[in-house]
């Protein structure tokens, strides 16, 4: 048989492409904060060195020039030779109109004398020069061609009067090419980064993917009918966890596929030999020619009875069908020792003849939570396989009582009792200690099964121990309930 037809996962579908990309993505952002941080903050400190220092030139400046009550072309054009150029690339001196009194940059190079004044007269028409004769300190800075221009200007004072203003310009070519050098070094980690990244993501994504791949495939094999594939764990991770809990899964489906196995197996052996029983006594009824008729009876009658057996196993059956898939009924306070004072009376007839007494100690009071018909066939089947399974002459003991936080019911006998090795077994479907007395007494096998799965489906349990001298002991356990708190509960 085909098995179901699997769908190929997209490339950007599947976990692996997603993972890798989670962490390109996550890398992604840490380099481009990585690119824009230091670099802004380079760039920032050095405009605040760059505002500091041209400030400062301009307050000298300014100081020097303040001293001369009015400003003329020839005496600035002196004061500011005395001063020297400080290293700028461009000072300006104007009067309160604007008009440009000195400019560094029109004095002749090499010692030559420089134009007449008058030829070289001019207006500031400077945004910084204007705000400057408003009264206002004024910088600007910016990043160009690989270049940091600064440029600041100032007013100059003379008893709080503006009598010009002085404005000055430097290019930093050696600041410029260092913040270059930055933003390209920190380009060349990135990409450097960005590979190692690559790298890294498609193999811890093609690691973590490849665990849960195996753990896929181990779906779809034991999906397939392999309850014996394992999956080795491996770490101490969640995926680890994982692979853990999927082997005891697959130990657990291995196991009820064995029983399952094994039940079939059970049942049908059990099935055939009152089917067979059946088919050979009708076959020589019919190829026998005159038969007896009291002879024919008989063979009818036992017909009758493999059918009977028949209609006992597939009840059984039918029984362990429905605590297997049903859940528990709604359950009440059930009177235990009632429930088994009503199963004694119904089989004192069984038990007077089969020659065996039943002694009953039953305390009252003893509420268990269930319903009574299931109760009742608890202790029905272990009273029954207790008068069964026992001699004549002999005795069966019944007993309910208190034990703590318990409801305890048990059922003796003084019969053929059950092997030490057989005692874990005998709560087997199909299992029998004595194969061909259970037969010869109708017993299918099932019924103590049915005891079982009914006691666990009630939060209790059953075990079984040999009495001494003879025979056996079953013991049954009930959490104890209080029946009007129980009641309380249902209001």
């Amino acid at each position: 048989m085909a098995g179901p037809k699997r769908n190929k996962v997209p490339f950007f579908s599947s976990l692996q492409v997603k993972y890798a990309m989670s962490y390109l993505v996550i890398f992604a952002v840490v380099l481009v904060l990585l690119n824009t941080y230091p670099v802004v903050a380079s760039q920032e400190l050095l405009v605040n060195s760059k505002r500091d220092s041209l400030k400062n030139q301009a307050a000298v400046m300014g100081s020097a020039l303040m001293e001369l009550e009015t400003l003329s072309a020839d005496q600035v054009s002196r004061v500011m030779t005395m001063l020297d150029s400080m290293g700028l690339d461009r000072i300006l001196v104007t009067d309160p109109s604007g008009l440009i009194l000195y400019d560094s940059t029109q004095k002749q190079k090499d010692g030559e004398e420089e134009q007449p004044q008058e030829e070289r007269y001019a207006y500031a028409l400077f945004q910084e020069v204007v705000s400057a004769l408003w009264g206002n300190d004024v910088f600007y800075s910016r990043y160009e061609d690989s270049k940091l221009i600064s440029t600041a200007a100032a007013p100059i004072m003379y008893r709080g009067v503006i009598i010009g203003a002085i404005y000055i310009l430097e290019v930093d070519e050696a600041q410029g090419t260092l913040l270059l050098n930055l933003q390209q070094n920190l380009r060349s980690i990135s990409l450097v980064i960005a590979a190692v990244t690559l790298v890294m993501s498609t193999f811890f994504s093609r690691m973590l993917t490849a665990r849960m791949a195996a753990l896929l495939r181990a779906i779809r094999i034991v999906g397939e009918g392999e309850y014996g594939h394992r999956l080795q764990p491996v770490g101490r991770d969640e995926l680890a966890q994982l692979a853990e809990e999927f082997n005891h899964l697959t130990d657990r489906l291995q196991t009820t596929e064995e029983v399952r196995r094994r039940f079939v197996s059970d049942a049908s052996h059990e099935l055939k030999t009152p089917l067979a029983s059946i088919r050979l006594l009708s076959d020589s009824i019919l190829q026998t020619d005159q038969m007896d008729p009291e002879m024919v009876r008989d063979f009818v009658s036992d017909i009758g009875k493999e059918a009977e057996r028949l209609t006992r196993i597939t009840e059984h059956l039918l029984v362990l069908t429905r605590l297997d898939s049903l859940p528990a009924g709604q359950t009440e306070p059930v009177d235990l020792g009632k429930v088994t004072e009503r199963v004694a009376a119904m089989l004192a007839p069984v038990a007077d003849a089969a020659g065996v007494s039943i002694e009953q100690n039953l305390k009252p009071g003893c509420f268990v939570l269930g319903t009574e018909d299931e109760m009742y066939q608890i202790c029905h089947n272990l009273v029954e396989n207790a008068i069964k399974y026992n001699f004549s002459g002999g005795k069966v003991f019944v007993e309910v009582y208190p034990d703590a936080d318990q409801i305890l019911l048990e059922v003796g006998d003084t019969g053929i009792g059950i092997p030490d090795e057989d005692l874990p077994k005998v709560f087997n479907r199909f299992y029998r200690v004595d194969k061909a007395r259970s037969r010869a007494a109708g017993g299918t096998g099932l019924g103590l099964s049915i005891v079982r799965d009914t006691v666990r489906r009630y939060g209790g349990w059953v075990t079984a121990r040999p009495r001494h001298p003879e025979g056996s002991i079953f013991t049954v356990g009930f959490p104890r309930c209080d029946p009007e708190r129980a009641l309380e509960k249902e209001e």
